[in-house]
């Protein structure tokens, strides 16, 4: 079935005014494989009497899968709502690849940086294959040509999330875990390098968060991808990530790998229980129970 790809109809427009992050420039090169993906230099985020996120100085690599971890009201999602410039902080600098972020243009912006916020936007009355095509927008805008390298890039896109099994069904008739799998599929076909997803798994029975995470870890190393996601579960991050950074009340607390993080002392610190760990008994991972 063709895509209806100029994205003219209600729901094209509905999703893509909610969904219109992060825009890059086509020219930026490509960062080395030890350049950072983003900087941040005493970045914070405050509204009147309160500090969403204190001043943090920190890199977030490239090509790597780096989990934001922490209690409610850390400031996990805000920090990932400054990365995707849906806010914008209120001290310091943040660059994409040594550029400021706010030299971007907005379609430049979206060319690096795909985002999934934690909210999805409905999708009513949309098939899948078009919801995934909306990822081509910073390629060719609203009412540009869709064109054959489009179409390849959606089908790709499917093809790599299992998604084309369902690509003629409607969005709001599937599961949970396949319309997180169709959402990611958008960000791919959007061709960027660097994910951005505020809890992707938070409305997830178990099933369906292990099937999205692999399918997250799994699209990171075969496409060079940076990932960086909001995780409630600290064992997902152990299991999944490469790199783990934890918040507390704003501020970055502990950052490191799983092997660093998921101990009995960090555990507590960050959560403010006291948790047990052991090794998971097939990977070897560190795993933390609550004692």
């Amino acid at each position: 079935m063709p895509v209806r790809a100029e994205v003219d109809d209600d729901a094209g427009r509905r999703v893509l005014t909610r969904l219109l992050h992060a825009v890059p420039d086509a020219a930026g090169a490509s960062p080395a494989p030890d350049a950072p993906l983003f900087s941040l230099e005493g970045i914070g985020f405050s509204v009147p009497g309160r500090d969403l996120v204190k001043p943090v100085t920190l890199e977030v690599p490239a090509r790597r899968v780096v989990a934001l971890i922490g209690h409610n009201g850390s400031g996990k999602s805000t920090l990932v709502k400054l990365l995707a410039r849906q806010l914008a902080p209120t001290c310091g600098t943040l660059s994409l690849e040594g550029k400021p972020i706010t030299a971007w243009s907005h379609r430049d912006f979206a060319r690096k940086v795909a985002y999934l916020p934690q909210q999805t936007p409905p999708a009513d009355g949309m098939l899948v294959r078009e919801l995934v095509a909306l990822g081509r927008y910073p390629w060719h805008g609203a009412l540009g040509r869709f064109g054959a390298q489009d179409r390849a890039k959606v089908e790709e896109a499917m093809a790599l999330t299992g998604t084309d099994a369902y690509a003629d069904r409607l969005v709001d008739t599937l599961s949970g875990g396949e319309r997180q799998r169709v959402w990611i599929a958008m960000l791919i076909a959007q061709d960027a390098e660097c994910l951005l997803l505020d809890e992707p798994t938070s409305a997830l029975d178990i099933a369906h968060q292990m099937e999205v995470l692999t399918l997250v870890r799994r699209l990171a190393r075969e496409r060079g991808l940076g990932v960086v996601v909001v995780l409630h579960d600290v064992n997902m991050a152990s299991r999944f990530c490469d790199e783990i950074i934890a918040l507390k009340a704003g501020t970055v607390i502990r950052r490191g790998t799983a092997t660093d993080i998921v101990t009995p002392e960090a555990l507590a610190e960050i959560y403010g229980v006291d948790m047990t760990v052991m090794p998971h008994p097939a990977s070897g991972i560190p795993v933390g129970i609550v004692a």
